[in-house]
C-alpha cells in the first residue's frame, strides 16, 4: 500500500492581495490529511474510496466511482462525491497513464483536523492525488478549485514559506522560498477557530471580479510580509499585524475583527478569508487567561503555536 501525506495551512500575511501578486507569508501545519492506495485483486472496473476525519478517525464519506468515467456508483454525499469525482477525471486528463491497470482501486484518506476548520481539506487532498498521479499540483488546482496555491505549497514545507505569484511573464509561475520565521514571542501566539467555516472559492472569486488597483496596497503588504520574520519584540510584531489588518479591511470593505474582541489586551488578525476559520491573536495574557477568554466568548479550539506550526 502506498501512501501520502501533505500538512495544512495558515495564511499569515498576504490574503486576498496573493491573487494579485503580493507577497505572502504562510505557515504549513503539524495537522494534514493522509492518502493510502492500493490495487485490489477484483476486476469491476472500480474506484473505492474511503474519507475519515479528525483524531477519533470518524467517517467522512464513501464513495464507489466508475473507473473508465469516474460517474458515481454510489455514495454517502452526493456533492463531495461528484467534487472528488472532478479531481480525479482532471488528474486522467494530466497523466494519461493512471488508473489503467485491469484490477479495481481502493483509497483511503484521513484528516488529522475537523474539514470545518478551514486549514486545507481541499489543498491536502489536490496535492496527495498530484503526488500519487505524478503530475503538477498546481495544474491540478487551477484545474479544480482555483485559489492562489499558496496552501500546496505549504502541503510540502517543513517550516514557514514567502509565497506569490509571478505573472511577468504572461503565464503564472508559483514561487515559494523558505521564510525564517520562528518568533521569540511564539508562547504569546495563539489561533482560534472563529466556529464557522469560510467559502474561500467564492470569496476568491468575489475578490477577483473587482476592478481596482492595489499597487499601493500590495507593496505596502508584501514589505509586511517580509520584515515579521525579523521582528523581535510582541509590541512590534502586534503593530505590524494591526497595520495589515487596517490595510487589508480597506481593500475588503470589512471591519477588522479587533472590533468584536474590544476587551482583548493584544492584536487579533484575520487569517485566509475573512470572515471565518480561524484567526490569530498576539497577546501578553498568560495562556490560562487566553483561553478563558475565548471560551466565554463560546470559541473553544485554540492552539499555540508550537502545537500546531511547522517550524
Amino acid at each position: 500500500m502506498s501512501y501520502y501525506k501533505s500538512n495544512g495551512k495558515f495564511l499569515l500575511t498576504g490574503e486576498y492581495l496573493v491573487l494579485k501578486g503580493a507577497t505572502a507569508l504562510a505557515l504549513p501545519l503539524k495537522l494534514g490529511q493522509s492518502l493510502e492506495y492500493e490495487v485490489l485483486e477484483s476486476d469491476e472496473s472500480k474506484i473505492y474510496w474511503n474519507a475519515y476525519k479528525t483524531s477519533q478517525q470518524a467517517n467522512w464519506f464513501n464513495v464507489v466511482l466508475n473507473k473508465k468515467d469516474f460517474s458515481v456508483i454510489e455514495t454517502d454525499d452526493k456533492e463531495k462525491a461528484e467534487r472528488l469525482s472532478n479531481i480525479l477525471s482532471k488528474a486522467k486528463s494530466l497523466n494519461e497513464n493512471i488508473f489503467n491497470e485491469s484490477n479495481d482501486y481502493r483509497f483511503v484518506t484521513r484528516l488529522d483536523f475537523d474539514p470545518q476548520w478551514g486549514l486545507g481539506s481541499s489543498s491536502t487532498l489536490i496535492n496527495n492525488i498530484a503526488e500519487w498521479a505524478g503530475i503538477n499540483p498546481y495544474l491540478l488546482l487551477d484545474e479544480t478549485f482555483k485559489g492562489s496555491g499558496y496552501d500546496i505549497a505549504c502541503a510540502k514545507a517543513e517550516s514557514p514559506i514567502f509565497y506569490n505569484i509571478d505573472e511577468s511573464t504572461g503565464q503564472r509561475v508559483n514561487e515559494s522560498r523558505k521564510a525564517s520565521f520562528n518568533p521569540p514571542f511564539k508562547d504569546n501566539i495563539y489561533f482560534v477557530y472563529q466556529g464557522h467555516k469560510q467559502n474561500s472559492a467564492n470569496e476568491v472569486k468575489a475578490f477577483l471580479d473587482k476592478e481596482k488597483d492595489y499597487d499601493k496596497e500590495i507593496k505596502s503588504i508584501s514589505e509586511i510580509s517580509r520584515i515579521l520574520p525579523d521582528i523581535q519584540t510582541l509590541s512590534d510584531f502586534r503593530y505590524f499585524i494591526k497595520v495589515h489588518e487596517e490595510i487589508m479591511a480597506t481593500c475588503l470593505d470589512r471591519k477588522r475583527i479587533k472590533k468584536y474582541f474590544t476587551d482583548f489586551e493584544g492584536e487579533i488578525k484575520s487569517l485566509g478569508a475573512w470572515g471565518g476559520d480561524f484567526f490569530m491573536a498576539a497577546t501578553e495574557w498568560n495562556e490560562e487567561t487566553v483561553r478563558k477568554y475565548f471560551i466565554n466568548k463560546g470559541l473553544d479550539v485554540i492552539f499555540k503555536y508550537d502545537d500546531i506550526v511547522r517550524s
